[in-house]
């Protein structure tokens, strides 16, 4: 049995690895600046570790869907190589904001972008699938 959908299927696995990647980060940040759990505050590089963490979860729950479904309405390949630029956005976003606040806006729009384009892709197909 084969997998319709082995590109994006890896993508996948690589964002999940990725928030892993941001989890041990935040760990690594608490330790360093003594942030004790449950707190999310109290120095402004713990906190910006913490943003990277909590932002790459909110962009997640925007990418998957629109992964699988460009995936699924469109192209297995295309939409991982979207999601291919969606995970080194997300890369230059951690790396920048983990300096300072204001290195976070490249990395923003190589995430959002690629998210944004995934999303009209599906909605085409799926309208030229009613319509026709």
């Amino acid at each position: 049995m084969s997998f319709a959908y082995p590109w994006s299927g890896l993508v996948t696995i690589a964002a999940v690895i990725l928030f892993f990647w941001t989890g041990a980060m935040v760990a690594r940040a608490r330790r360093r600046f003594g942030i004790e759990a449950p707190a999310t505050s109290g120095d402004p590089g713990f906190e910006r570790v913490f943003r990277v963490q909590m932002n790459t979860l909110e962009q997640m729950m925007l990418f998957l869907p629109a992964l699988w479904l460009a995936a699924a309405t469109f192209s297995d390949r295309w939409a991982a190589i979207l999601g291919l630029v969606w995970l080194v956005g997300r890369i230059v976003y951690a790396r920048g904001y983990y300096t300072a606040a204001e290195g976070r806006h490249q990395g923003f729009l190589l995430t959002i972008a690629p998210t944004f384009i995934l999303l009209i892709l599906s909605a085409f197909q799926l309208i030229r699938d009613i319509a026709f």
